[in-house]
């Protein structure tokens, strides 16, 4: 059977059974909350390392891969490849096909060490912890390698429980010649048993008198007990208990007599119970083995035959599913381009993680955070120099991040363009990201806007961007997954029988909440709450004063202004140094905010409605009004054409400020702005303009004519950035496709702007191997963070979308 066949099968005959019972929807949502957890229980939740699994619990079992080339003793210590780096000497690596319920397949091009490892993963169901997964690892010498390559494979086995241990079966006193076979207990996972195979490869050999100690044909042990907060530092450990051989080596046989590399770095076979297993083995040219993990309520254990099967099968169903769902369309319907988008959707996914832990947060509620002072971000930064913070929690979060190698955590404002192509994929795995970041919100309504969970996680922060403040906001990007959720509800127009039709199908669990329209409309009711109460928290702590400054507006209330601003930054807003007022000013408006903002309340109007509360779909109407009509009061500039952020001059009078690029076209890309509206087509026009913010790569941050731009940090100063491109993609398009006076311009500007972006993020895929955090917008080139396959994968939705036929090729203007 295929891996979702069990469950559907047996989901199918409950559903039918319970169709007539009483509050039939709180049980159905139940137990579709149950199988969600079982199907998305195990995964590679540990998108930090190269290859980590670990299931959906604060503690199970964890596991790890390491690897290194050990044919010398210069390069040993510097790459041992374990967690994700910038700077590793990578041609590439990631995922080529991934399905967070089924598993998928990762190749990893290590250039340093000259061999290319494929990770395999599937999980098999089974039983009542998950069921069971499998690994198998690859490695294969790369073209330069010599036909020789020595490398050791080290794979680890932590049991996070307290009190819990793993036991390992006897074995020789240098190591093991067959399988090795671990067992234990879990409180969440309950018995289980991980088999690593003897594998496939040969082994070299040695005629050193130290050969008959460390037998490099066998797979060694080495179990230790260690502190649980030091369980995540398994690399560390390896290197601590590797040290200590060696030097039992030196001292017997002294430097100038010692064993060749491959076998001084090898662990001497220490096989018992511990809370850390590492296994080592080491090969000559390519190896592969595999990794079994079995579940003992599954009550059969997984085989190498069932891995193989697992693997083609899932294979298969990627392909299909990618070829209904993202296939792309022309000028991009080819096998390269298909390929391009497999591995962008497949990087996302596979960069889903699961967090555990405390993180650090300032509520010391000091009056300097008020920012109510002229010079207020000189307070701020006193009172946060103060170090008030405490470490709150633990917390759970499952998210998708925007970098393996250096954002390897859940970042707020990210996670709504992450879920853009997933609830497209799976629809019901979005869903379960955003109640997960729903459920860490505080009592006021807020959530901070790094989710930096414990050690692990804090390890890649410095620690001036750790502590978390609960009077800053960032961008309510989450919502612009919602408005996706309503969308599919809407045209799904579905009944629950043709839910039912579908419940044999493989992909049930990812369409459940369109599938059944009750239990999408239950899931909203559920969260409802929570997103009005962020709301209510986003309007009590980023406001603008109106009043205070006798402006002129439609609506005294509708206002608003990031709070955390410094000279350079206003890092919440996400925008980080894109120009703003100078110098920050309490009387500071800003126009993406309120943009945000109208967006946020468009969305909880129509799920309102859909929950049946009335009263509340009248206040955010109103609500709304007020935004569109202040958006013009308060931030519309006649003389330059464009929304500008307002602040108060030397005269203390309402001054706007305006500088063209993101910040000014956020009324237009939350959709704000009517068909017929002129001020569309001068927003258009310097969209469009080439030298304002139209590149051959896509939208620059900011307008070319500006003083400020590429000055200074230059990060949202002029690169080309995806997620902002992609809000422009699908605003030109709706535009293009409604009736105005812009249709045509929409039309022509969505059409260029469509190829501009795919050939950029292909290309630059294409040269280096990586998807990349921002583009330059002369070069094209990939530019800061790479392995970026965050928000940058939003590519595989443009690649999906079609080319709106009768549009201009050309409809940019060439303005000197």
């Amino acid at each position: 059977m295929g891996f979702l066949s069990q469950l559907t099968a047996g989901l199918s005959l409950f559903l039918l059974a319970s169709a007539t019972t009483e509050n039939n929807e709180d049980v159905l949502h139940s137990e579709i909350g149950r199988l969600n957890n079982e199907t998305l229980l195990w995964g590679p939740y540990r998108p930090n390392l190269y290859f980590g699994v670990r299931p959906r619990v604060p503690s199970g079992i964890a596991t790890a891969l390491s690897w290194v080339k050990v044919d010398n003793y210069v390069d040993v210590q510097g790459n041992v490849r374990y967690t994700c780096e910038q700077n590793e000497d990578m041609a590439g690596y990631g995922w080529e096909e991934y399905d967070t319920r089924k598993g998928g397949v990762q190749t990893i091009h290590d250039a340093k060490n000259q061999i290319d490892i494929t990770t395999m993963f599937v999980k098999i169901p089974g039983g009542a912890h998950g069921g069971s997964w499998a690994a198998r690892i690859k490695g294969e010498p790369r073209d330069d390698a010599p036909a020789d390559l020595k490398t050791t494979a080290v794979f680890y086995i932590v049991n996070e429980g307290l009190d819990e241990t793993i036991d390992v079966a006897e074995g020789t006193p240098t190591g093991f010649e067959e399988d090795v076979t671990f067992s234990g207990t879990s409180k969440h996972l309950g018995g289980y048993k991980l088999v690593i195979t003897k594998g496939k490869g040969v082994h070299p050999t040695s005629d050193h008198p130290a050969s008959g100690q460390r037998d490099l044909e066998k797979t060694v042990v080495h179990s230790e007990t260690v502190p649980l907060h030091h369980l995540w530092q398994a690399k560390k450990l390896f290197f601590q208990a590797l040290q200590n051989g060696v030097n039992e080596i030196i001292k017997e046989f002294g430097p100038e007599t010692a064993p060749p590399p491959w076998q001084v770095y090898q662990l001497p076979n220490v096989a018992k119970s511990g809370n850390i297993q590492i296994v080592q083995k080491v090969f000559e040219g390519p190896f592969e083995f595999d990794v079994l993990f079995s579940s003992e309520s599954a009550g059969k254990d997984v085989t190498s035959e069932d891995l193989s099967r697992e693997i083609k099968l899932t294979t298969e169903a990627f392909n299909d599913r990618f070829k209904e769902i993202f296939s792309p369309k022309a000028p991009f319907d080819t096998v390269e381009y298909e390929k391009f988008g497999k591995s962008m959707l497949s990087n996302l996914a596979g960069g889903i993680g699961y967090f555990y832990g405390q993180h650090l947060v300032d509520r010391s509620d000091a009056p300097e955070y008020e920012e109510e002072n002229e010079g207020f971000w000189e307070g701020t930064a006193e009172a946060r120099g103060r170090r008030q913070e405490r470490a709150e929690g633990p917390y759970e979060l499952f998210s998708s991040i925007p970098s393996r190698p250096f954002f390897p955590r859940g970042f707020l404002w990210d996670e709504g363009f992450h879920l853009l192509p997933i609830i497209d994929w799976d629809t019901d795995l979005a869903l379960e990201i955003v109640k997960s970041w729903y459920n860490l919100m505080d009592e006021d309504g807020w959530i901070a806007r790094e989710q930096i969970l414990g050690d692990e996680a804090r390890s890649k922060v410095p620690p001036e961007f750790q502590v978390q403040y609960p009077h800053y906001a960032n961008p309510p990007t989450l919502y612009l997954t919602l408005e996706v959720f309503l969308d599919k509800l809407q045209k799904s127009n579905g009944s629950q029988e043709t839910g039912r039709e579908r419940l044999s199908a493989s992909d049930f669990l990812q369409t459940t909440y369109v599938d059944n329209p009750e239990l999408g409309m239950e899931y909203l009711r559920r969260l409802y709450p929570l997103l009005r109460r962020q709301y209510l928290w986003f309007k009590k702590t980023q406001f603008g004063d109106i009043k205070g400054y006798d402006r002129e507006a439609y609506s005294n209330k509708e206002a608003y202004r990031w709070r955390g601003r410094s000279i350079q930054h206003c890092l919440t807003s996400g925008l980080d140094d894109y120009p703003r007022p100078q110098p920050p000013h309490p009387g500071e408006l800003h126009v993406d905010l309120i943009s945000w903002m109208g967006m946020m309340t468009r969305t909880l109007a129509k799920i309102a409605d859909i929950v049946g509360l009335p009263q509340d779909v009248q206040e955010y109407n109103k609500a709304l009004d007020g935004i569109t009509h202040n958006l013009v009061d308060l931030h519309w500039s006649e003389e330059r054409g464009c929304f500008c952020d307002a602040t108060i001059d030397d005269f203390e009078e309402h001054s706007l400020v305006c500088h063209k690029g993101y910040v000014s076209l956020f009324p237009f890309l939350m959709g704000l702005l009517e068909p017929d509206d002129a001020k569309l087509g001068k927003t258009l026009d310097y969209l469009g303009d080439k030298e304002e913010l139209f590149s051959p790569h896509g939208i620059r941050s900011l307008s070319k004519r500006s003083v400020f731009y590429g000055t200074d940090e230059n990060y949202w100063r002029s690169p080309v950035w995806i997620n902002i491109n992609y809000l422009a993609l699908v605003q030109l398009r709706k535009y293009a496709l409604q009736d105005g006076p812009y249709a045509t311009k929409a039309k022509g500007l969505y059409n260029d702007l469509r190829q501009n972006l795919v050939q950029t993020v292909y290309k630059s895929w294409e040269e280096t191997g990586f998807a990349w955090e921002q583009y330059n917008p002369e070069t094209g080139a990939g530019q800061r963070t790479q392995h970026f396959t965050g928000w940058t994968s939003l590519v595989v939705k443009m690649m999906a979308m079609d080319e709106l036929s009768d549009g201009s090729s050309s409809h940019v203007r060439d303005e000197l």
